[in-house]
């Protein structure tokens, strides 16, 4: 077994040591537990894992369909809220970050989306070099463990990726209706075809959430060369010149520093790994200087280029009782839960985003910017609120949006909170965006195939139909699918926080891995790009990467310049990089130019 500690003894006062390790992970997120893991199989190497939270162990996690309640607990989420948003009418909007032992992918929806190949062509052409679809593809496949391996998908992987049974029909006439609508449809979306409408994936194994601490860290705590520390408030770096040394933290009040042999790594996600930089001097001068922190380097960039996808809810009576609205009684929850405990088996181990669909908001894109999750219920993502009678609904909404946000210190006190504002819908363009999704997704719920079952539109409802109309409701409604990223952006330019190997720019032995080091948000949601992307890493750090596969195939609709759908997207990118490139690049100039 490994070494989980939970505060080693100290003289008040003191900063005790707890030893050298030859690299100090801090945050037992995603990326993490993905680098304690592939980095202790070497058993010479000694690794430390800081974790701020505490343990995972609760059936709320373990249960998939269970996922609103750790993410509304405060053991198990951190409950940020950002600043009041100006383009929502000043709205504080919640913020929640996993705490404890796998991060957010212990409170998140477990959806899993590899993104379209062209969003790591996006970022290779913004920098990100050697991040491309031909070298990340490898990856994806070395992580995964799903039930059918193939040239294009992992079999032996350590996370669980599974389907739903797809039982309910809603699922399936959803799928059906886009197909009717116009759309491609596909028969797995993590393959070769993203764009279309299909079955979706969760990190389900064997009816139970498959987090990155089940996958990752468990494992490599077994091989005795893994420290876990939990409840550890990682305090900053310590820096020799420009060179990291040791991380200073605290545990149950007390003091503590854990020495760096090799390199301290930053996985603490994309709103705590840039205020981590900014407490250990590296960040903007100015900000720094305010709060007293003295200046190390001087990085206009760390906390800045916030993104995150926003999305609303599409919400359809039912005229047949065929949701799951059936089961949200308190017996029908008892039994269900009853169920899963016995067996892991039947509705609790979904969790019922069991299809959905990814499109371009119209004409002119080469890739989709628009992401559906189908839902044979009508209730908020978290669960607060629940529709009075059989419903379903579509979460819907914008994947690329032009604004930008920023995350900064509230203080210099390592506990508290920083401020964060994402500066929601403060582009035009991502009006026009959200407006298109709407209008979008009425047109498929429109749709023959969802006859049988649709009654009355519930949100945003029949007389909401005007620019003016659906503008308001969006201010009033939109919410965040929780999928903040680019704090710490990757890239080759000298303004970049980290470069292509994850590197801090201009400093020694400090690297940031997680989603705060994406240059674009994907198109899908963040986990497994995150998870992919630490697994890339872990092998840069150890100066070897796996071979690409250079005819990796870049599928797009053939007359994406003409039209906003079709029913074939055959088009192959694969020997047109450079073509495919200019026009990726083009396209991210005006959304650059736009915004600034």
């Amino acid at each position: 077994m490994g070494k989980p500690v939970s505060g080693a003894g100290s003289t008040a006062g003191t900063r005790e040591s707890v030893g050298e390790f030859d690299y100090v992970i801090v945050g037992a997120g995603s990326a993490g537990c993905v680098l304690a893991n592939r980095l202790s199989e070497d058993p010479a190497v000694r690794v430390l894992v800081l974790e701020a939270g505490g343990s995972d162990r609760s059936v709320f996690v373990a249960m998939p369909s269970a996922l609103s309640i750790p993410m509304n607990t405060r053991r198990f989420n951190w409950g940020l809220r950002t600043e009041p948003e100006p383009g929502l009418d000043g709205r504080v909007m919640n913020l929640p970050r996993g705490k404890g032992l796998g991060g957010s992918s212990s409170i998140n929806g477990m959806c899993y989306v590899r993104g379209n190949p062209m969003d790591f062509e996006l970022w290779s052409a913004l920098g990100a070099e050697g991040w491309h679809w031909a070298n990340v593809l490898p990856y994806y496949k070395r992580m995964e463990g799903v039930d059918a391996a193939s040239d294009m998908r992992g079999g032996n992987g350590p996370l669980r990726v599974t389907r739903g049974r797809m039982q309910n029909p809603l699922y399936q006439a959803f799928v059906d209706a886009a197909g009717q609508a116009g759309y491609a449809l596909s028969a797995n979306m993590n393959d070769l075809q993203h764009e279309g409408f299909g079955p979706m994936e969760m990190t389900v194994g064997n009816g139970r959430r498959c987090s990155a601490a089940v996958a990752y860290l468990r494992p490599a705590l077994k091989r005795g060369n893994v420290t876990l520390i939990t409840h550890a408030l990682t305090e900053r770096v310590i820096l020799d010149g420009r060179k990291a040394t040791a991380v200073a933290f605290s545990s149950h009040g007390r003091s503590y520093v854990a020495h760096v042999a090799r390199e301290a790594l930053i996985c603490a996600g994309s709103i705590m790994s840039p205020v981590i930089l900014k407490r250990s001097g590296i960040g903007p001068a100015a900000e720094l200087a305010s709060h007293g922190i003295p200046v190390t380097a001087d990085r206009q960039q760390v906390g800045e280029n916030l993104m995150d996808h926003l999305e609303v809810y599409v919400q359809q009576e039912s005229k047949l009782p065929v949701t799951l609205y059936s089961s949200m009684n308190a017996v029908s929850k008892l039994m269900l839960g009853a169920r899963w405990m016995l067996t892991k088996s039947g509705l609790g181990a979904s969790n019922h985003f069991e299809s959905g669909g990814h499109i371009r908001s119209r004409a002119g894109i080469v890739y989709p910017d628009i992401q559906f999750h189908f839902l044979p219920l009508a209730i908020s993502y978290d669960g607060s609120a629940l529709a009075d009678g059989h419903g379903y609904q579509v979460h819907v909404g914008t994947k690329r949006s032009k604004s930008r946000g920023w995350v900064r210190l509230g203080n210099a006190d390592p506990a508290s909170t920083p401020r964060v504002r994402f500066n929601y819908m403060s582009h035009p363009d991502d009006w026009m965006e959200m407006r298109a999704s709407i209008r979008l997704a009425r047109e498929i719920l429109e749709q023959p195939a969802l006859s049988p079952y649709r009654g009355r539109e519930l949100a945003p409802g029949s007389q909401c139909q005007s620019d003016a109309a659906l503008d308001q409701f969006i201010r009033e409604k939109v919410e965040s699918a929780y999928h903040p990223c680019g704090t710490c952006r990757m890239g080759s330019d000298a303004d970049a926080v980290v470069d292509p190997e994850c590197r801090v720019n201009g400093l020694q032995n400090l690297r940031v891995i997680d989603s705060s080091i994406m240059p674009q948000a994907t198109a899908g949601d963040l986990n497994a790009p995150t998870i992919m992307l630490a697994e890339r890493a872990s092998d840069l750090i150890r100066g070897r990467v796996l071979a690409g596969i250079p005819d990796a195939r870049l599928l797009a609709d053939p007359e994406w310049a003409t039209r906003q759908r079709s029913g074939q997207i055959t088009r192959d990118y694969a020997g047109q990089r450079d073509l495919l490139r200019e026009q990726l690049l083009q396209e991210s100039k005006t959304r650059r130019e736009q915004t600034s």
